[in-house]
């Protein structure tokens, strides 16, 4: 029972590590920038860094909760989430890269501190409804998880682009 609690502590301990690392990158695609250059659309794509950011902080936000509360927290599939989502990749008017920086921040110590109470990385919940998701599937606590990881490296690659094509700096290299 003792070796398991370790193995658990261990891998809790590797997902805040992978997604701190990832946080990271993203955070650093936005350094020195306006809120001119955080909404400025570089690429024939609509995405903006600052849109990256508010998109990454609101679904880290939404499947931490899911955990927690389950399909409720995710919401419904109708036209008007979807629309809903579509606006969470802008940086609207208004927005500030420094406020959207500290939701991002105040969520990630959220999920930071779920990750560290979870009663079991086994606990799972039904996926909400929705063409995109099998039928009765359900998602344990590590499976969204390494969502919300694959989530944030995948959105900051798609930001390490952007920033390069705004004024040539890179997150590496």
């Amino acid at each position: 029972m003792k070796t398991e609690k370790v193995a658990e502590d261990r891998e809790r301990a590797d997902f805040l590590e992978t997604l701190s690392t990832h946080r990271s990158f993203l955070r650093h695609t936005v350094r020195d920038l306006t809120d001119e250059q955080a909404r400025q659309r570089t690429t024939v794509s609509e995405l903006c860094l600052g849109g990256l950011i508010k998109h990454v902080t609101r679904a880290e936000q939404r499947w931490a909760d899911f955990i927690v509360r389950g399909p409720v927290a995710i919401g419904s599939g109708d036209e008007a989430a979807m629309k809903s989502h579509a606006a969470g990749f802008h940086m609207l008017e208004g927005e500030t890269l420094a406020g959207l920086l500290e939701n991002y921040d105040e969520v990630a110590r959220r999920t930071d501190g779920l990750v560290a109470s979870l009663p079991s990385l086994d606990a799972s919940q039904p996926l909400p409804d929705a063409p995109w998701y099998k039928p009765g599937a359900r998602w344990s606590a590590r499976q969204v998880l390494l969502h919300i990881v694959a989530e944030t490296a995948q959105h900051a690659g798609h930001a390490d682009i952007i920033r390069e094509s705004l004024d040539g700096a890179k997150t590496m290299g």
